[in-house]
C-alpha cells in the first residue's frame, strides 16, 4: 500500500460527527479512466484534471480534491501505452493499471475501480467527451439526493450519429421496460460513486457481468445530475456494430431472471390463444360455421403444445438463472458503514 493509499485509508474512516462542520472536510476523489485508444485525447484529459488534485470545489460550495487518476491499459490498437507511461512518469497522482488482454470497457473499469482508493470513485471515458470539471456537480447531486451512485445525465446527444443514439435509446428502454425494470435508461459511463460500493462491486463481479447492472445489485436507484457531453474529438469509436450488439446482449443476460420470466409468461399468451381458437371453434361448429377440416385441431396443438414448452423452459430457466446470478458474483449483501460517518455525512444542515 502506498503512502497516499493509506492516507486515503485513514480519512475515510473519520467520524465526521466529532467535527463541528464535517462539510468543510474536502471529499478525495479518485478516478478511474479504461483506456483502449487513448493515444491522441489523454494528455488533454489529464491536463484538466491537473487543477482539480491541488483542491476545487463544487458550485454548491462543498470541497473536494481528486488524489489519483488510475488509467487501465485494455490492450488496445494504438500508442496508448507510451502516453500512459509518459503521464504517470509527469504527474505524481497518476497511476497505470495492465491488464493481460483485451477484456472490454466494463472489465477494464472494474479493474480500476479495485485498484482505486478515494473515498469517491468517478469513472469517465478517455476520448474528452466527458468534462472533468463536472466531477463538482455529480458531488453535488450525490450530496443532495444523499445517494451513493449517481450518473452524468447528458442535456445534449452525444456525436456518434443518429442512427447509433436512436438504436442505444431504444436498447436502455428494452432493458428497463421488459427485462431489468432498472433504472437503464440513466446508465451512463460517467459515473460517480462510494468508493466502498466500487470496490465491493468490483471485489464481488465475476466474469462478463454489465457493471451498471452490477451496481444495482448493492446500491439504491442512482441519481442523476445534469452535464453537457463534448465532442470526442479526432479519436474514432472503438465499438463497432457487432461489439454495440454484444455489449447489449450481455446487459440482458447479467440483468437477472427477468428475461426468463419473459419466456414464461409468452408461453402462458401461447396458451391462453390456443384456448380461445378452441372456444371459438367450438362455438362455430355448434352454429353451423365451417370451418377447414384439420386446420381446428393442427392450430390447437401447436399454440397450446408451444405455451407449455415455453412455461416449462421458464421454469427450468429460473433454476438456471439462480446458478447464474451466482456465477456472475452478484452478492447476497454488501456490508458498509454508517452513511452518516462517511462522505454522505458531510452535507450542510438543512434549514428548516
Amino acid at each position: 500500500m502506498t503512502a497516499e493509499t493509506a492516507k486515503i485509508t485513514v480519512l475515510e474512516s473519520v467520524d465526521v460527527a466529532d467535527d463541528p462542520e464535517p462539510w468543510t472536510i474536502p471529499h478525495l476523489v479518485s478516478v478511474v479512466i479504461p483506456v483502449y485508444g487513448g493515444e491522441l485525447t489523454l494528455p488533454s484529459v489529464i491536463q484538466e484534471i491537473v487543477p482539480l488534485t491541488a483542491g476545487a470545489t463544487t458550485p454548491d460550495g462543498y470541497p473536494f480534491r481528486v488524489v489519483e487518476v488510475v488509467l487501465v491499459y485494455d490492450n488496445g490498437t494504438d500508442d496508448s501505452p507510451r502516453v500512459m507511461r509518459e503521464l504517470a512518469s509527469a504527474h505524481d497522482f497518476v497511476r497505470t493499471v495492465w491488464l493481460s488482454r483485451n477484456f472490454g470497457q466494463h472489465a477494464a473499469t472494474l479493474a480500476g475501480m479495485a485498484s482505486s482508493g478515494g473515498e469517491w470513485i468517478v469513472t469517465l471515458d478517455e476520448d474528452g467527451q466527458h468534462d472533468p470539471a463536472d466531477i463538482g456537480i455529480l458531488l453535488d447531486t450525490a450530496l443532495a439526493a444523499q445517494s451513493p451512485l449517481v450518473y452524468a445525465k447528458p442535456t445534449n446527444k452525444p456525436s456518434h450519429g443518429v442512427v447509433r443514439n436512436i438504436a442505444s435509446s431504444g436498447a436502455k428502454w428494452l432493458l428497463t421496460k421488459v427485462f431489468a425494470g432498472s433504472n437503464a435508461q440513466d446508465f451512463q459511463s460517467y459515473r460517480l460513486m462510494l468508493g466502498t460500493i466500487g470496490r465491493g462491486v468490483a471485489a464481488y463481479s465475476g466474469s462478463g457481468v454489465y457493471l451498471d447492472v452490477a451496481l444495482g445489485w448493492v446500491a439504491p436507484r442512482a441519481a442523476t445530475a445534469p452535464i453537457r457531453l463534448r465532442d470526442e474529438g479526432e479519436r474514432r469509436s472503438g465499438y463497432s456494430p457487432r461489439r454495440l450488439f454484444s455489449h447489449f446482449w450481455r446487459m440482458i443476460i447479467t440483468s437477472g431472471t427477468r428475461g426468463l420470466r419473459f419466456v414464461s409468461a409468452l408461453g402462458v399468451a401461447f396458451a391462453i390463444v390456443g384456448l380461445a381458437i378452441t372456444v371459438y371453434i367450438l362455438i362455430s361448429r355448434a352454429a353451423g360455421g365451417a370451418v377447414p377440416a384439420g386446420w381446428a385441431s393442427t392450430i390447437v396443438i401447436v399454440l397450446v403444445s408451444a405455451g407449455a414448452i415455453l412455461v416449462s423452459l421458464g421454469i427450468i430457466a429460473e433454476y438456471v438463472g439462480v446458478n447464474v446470478n451466482m456465477s456472475l458474483g452478484k452478492p447476497p449483501y454488501l456490508i458498509l458503514s454508517d452513511p452518516h460517518s462517511g462522505p454522505l455525512g458531510r452535507r450542510r444542515p438543512t434549514t428548516p
